[in-house]
């Protein structure tokens, strides 16, 4: 199809439910994109977090090709040598526990959400997020959001949530009630600005959550898999949640969701009580393996780390000649700029030169490269934004 037929064609049958930049891409490898017109960009923000290992990594696309020939769906009234093989993996990363495995991260804090209410024993049920949080676009999941702009339309919302300040460990304690069962956050709020848990917060949470017999709920579905240079966010912390939630950059580009319980509570959900068709098929659950054996094998939470340190020393650089840079903020390859205005023109403005990345909460710019990113083109990456600083 030709550029005009695929607007046309968008415009004509698919609902209008995202905001869609000109751009049509027809390949990537590794952190580039190419578009319809040949024209090569540099990935900085890949999949909003999903191709961790780039576009394409060949481990998984090898993995994928040798899943697909043999078996691509299996119901989850049979066992799956790739789904055990993978829940255990999971559990050498995390902590002693189970998993439930579903298609994306809405549904893995769904899963989250009706375990904690069966947990509650009809009792309790409440839940405590965060302002400014982000936990997905099922109606419950935007309910446990705190940011309004997402639950607009969508009235009347399911209650047992209340959302209070970030980092503030005295509003939750006001919050908690006789029939509050857990507390829910992201570590790095992403979609609410790159904001970050204080360590010392956390560990407030964990402490209130043991004495009320709570649940710790922490959503990974951004900040899992690497992105911070650690497997998960948590493990920064010296905590144990109860739950985490994956998704995104786990299937290295296919969809899967994974909601991982502790011991104590995993076998809280019994038979027909949840479930999920598509839910850790053979197909997706081998990319996945393919997704965590990279990463260890080529050592990418060390880069990760290094290279996240190298993109904040480049980024503070620039915040002392552009004074439109607030604050540069993050852990390890997720990264906020916050500006002084919108920053909707500085991510045009990267795109048409060639550079991918995000903006968020109207001022913030995000840079999530792949875990393999290398100092050559976080140096090609930053001085096209400041090329596109200079130039406002």
């Amino acid at each position: 199809m030709k550029k005009q037929e695929i607007f046309k064609a968008y415009e004509d049958y698919i609902m209008p439910t995202y905001t869609r930049m000109p751009y049509i891409f027809t390949k990537g490898k590794g952190m580039k994109m190419v578009d319809l017109d040949a024209k090569k960009y540099l990935d900085f923000f890949p999949g909003w977090g999903v191709s961790n290992l780039g576009h394409c990594h060949p481990k998984v696309m090898s993995a994928v090709r040798d899943q697909v020939s043999k078996l691509i769906h299996l119901p989850n009234n049979f066992y799956s040598p790739q789904q055990a093989r993978l829940a255990k993996e999971l559990i050498y990363w995390a902590f002693e526990g189970k998993v439930f495995f579903c298609n994306s991260g809405a549904e893995a804090n769904e899963a989250a959400i009706k375990l904690s209410r069966v947990f509650g024993n009809g009792e309790r049920h409440e839940i405590i997020t965060f302002k400014n949080s982000f936990h997905g676009r099922t109606l419950a999941c935007i309910s446990a959001t705190g940011q309004p702009k997402y639950q607009e339309g969508f009235a009347p919302l399911v209650s047992g949530f209340k959302s209070v300040d970030f980092n503030d460990i005295a509003v939750v304690k006001q919050a908690v009630t006789d029939k509050t069962v857990g507390v829910m956050l992201e570590l790095v709020q992403g979609e609410g600005g790159v904001n970050i848990a204080d360590k010392d917060f956390v560990l407030e949470l964990r402490k209130l959550c043991d004495e009320k017999n709570m649940l710790l709920i922490i959503d990974e579905v951004q900040t899992g898999i690497g992105r911070t240079a650690k497997m998960f966010a948590y493990q920064h912390y010296a905590v144990e949640p109860d739950i985490i939630t994956l998704a995104k950059a786990l299937g290295g580009g296919l969809p899967i969701g994974v909601m991982v319980a502790s011991k104590k509570i995993a076998d809280t959900l019994g038979p027909g009580m949840h479930a999920s068709t598509f839910g850790g098929s053979p197909l997706v659950c081998k990319a996945a393996l393919a997704v965590l054996k990279t990463i260890q094998k080529e050592k990418l939470l060390k880069n990760a780390a290094d290279m996240g340190q190298y993109l904040k020393e480049k980024l503070e650089g620039l915040k002392s000649k552009h004074k439109i840079i607030k604050q540069i903020r993050g852990l390890g390859l997720m990264l906020g700029i916050e500006l002084s205005q919108d920053g909707s023109i500085i991510f045009e403005g990267c795109l048409k030169k060639g550079l991918i990345i995000n903006c968020t909460h109207r001022t913030v710019l995000r840079m999530m490269p792949a875990l393999d990113v290398g100092k050559n083109q976080i140096d090609k990456a930053v001085k096209i934004l400041d090329g596109v600083l200079s130039s406002v």
